[in-house]
């Protein structure tokens, strides 16, 4: 019985950065694989010539109905992006029973430790007395804790309950933090089972001291965290953007920070890598980091790990657990853009 084939074609990822050895042996016993290396898409002839046999398709292609229309035989594609890309006839795979997956999830646990330790480093101001004590220009003990407080028993507010917010609930669990959550596409009564009150955006921003932005973004909610928003924001907050800037209107972040209404810090910016000339390198009370919280070799690797054990239930006939599957009613609305490097 011939092997299935498998299509690999993984740009702007690299193949050994995110499948180590025994993921990639693992997905060698699966079937043929059909592998493009290099930067950007497998040229547009070989492809269309291997859809006929293909039943899995692990990369961002372009799948127009076109394309799916040669492939019959088509169980499964694997966004290894971590996003699901608006290039593909979802409503067709839908209708053909062809699972469209990614493995978000892969950087969920660090993301979520690295928005632990920046939100300490902001209660405590840590990197701001860093600054200073290397400028001469520090206050000791009591004085230079003006502004600080304690996590521990702090109420945080959650924006966005999806796969980031869900990892980084229990960090917080030693803290004794009350939690409540803003996310039009979650239920009370699933954020529950995770110790989350759900609220209002309002409620959120308004009795949260510490506020975590973990949306992703979609055609709803481009700029919807704006300066009506941060006006509701208690003075002396911290304020994390862990997700994507395009959820917020950046200019007016960078306002309500400037005024010293809460301090910040940042994950992400408008237009990645952030050039020289980018307002936000200039802005005190924000601190500032590459789009580096998900940025760990382990974390790539896990692309590859869950890529992998979900082929092999599809191929089994199985439906797959590891990725996230893409939902007929929200997949559409999806506006995640494809970065270089997580």
């Amino acid at each position: 019985m011939a092997k299935p084939i498998i299509v690999v074609d993984p740009s702007p990822r690299e193949l050994d950065e995110i499948f180590d050895s025994a993921a990639w042996a693992r997905l060698e016993s699966l079937g043929a694989l059909e592998i493009h290396r290099g930067e950007g898409q497998m040229p547009a002839a070989r492809l269309d010539a291997l859809l006929p046999e293909t039943e899995l398709l692990i990369g961002q292609s372009d799948m127009p109905k076109a394309r799916l229309d040669r492939a019959p035989k088509l169980r499964a594609i694997v966004n290894v992006e971590t996003n699901f890309l608006q290039n593909v006839d979802y409503e067709t795979c839908f209708e053909r029973g062809v699972h469209v997956i990614t493995p978000s999830s892969a950087f969920a646990r660090p993301v979520a430790e690295m928005a632990l330790g920046m939100a300490i480093d902001l209660c405590r101001g840590i990197t701001a007395a860093d600054r200073a004590m290397r400028a001469g220009q520090e206050k000791w003990l009591l004085d230079g804790a003006k502004g600080c407080f304690s996590l521990y028993g702090q109420p945080v507010g959650l924006i966005g309950f999806g796969d980031l917010a869900r990892a980084f609930t229990p960090l917080l669990a030693p803290f004794g933090c009350p939690i409540k959550a803003y996310d039009p596409w979650v239920s009370g009564h699933f954020m529950a089972g995770f110790g989350v009150a759900a609220a209002s955006l309002d409620e959120v921003l308004s009795t949260s001291r510490v506020i975590v932005v973990f949306a992703a973004v979609t055609s709803d909610n481009q700029g919807f965290l704006g300066e009506r928003e941060f006006a509701r924001v208690q003075p002396g907050s911290v304020v994390l953007l862990m997700s994507r800037a395009a959820v917020v209107d950046f200019p007016a972040f960078l306002r309500a920070i400037e005024t010293g209404r809460f301090r910040a810090a940042t994950d992400v910016f408008p237009v990645e890598p952030a050039p020289a000339s980018e307002p936000a390198r200039r802005v005190e009370g924000l601190t500032l980091s590459p789009h580096r919280a998900g940025a760990l070799p382990d974390s790539l690797l896990e692309i590859g790990r869950q890529t992998v054990a979900d082929a092999e239930l599809i191929l089994r006939g199985l439906p797959p657990l590891s990725c996230r599957r893409a939902q007929r009613e929200t997949v559409g609305r999806s506006r995640s853009k494809p970065i270089e490097r997580s």
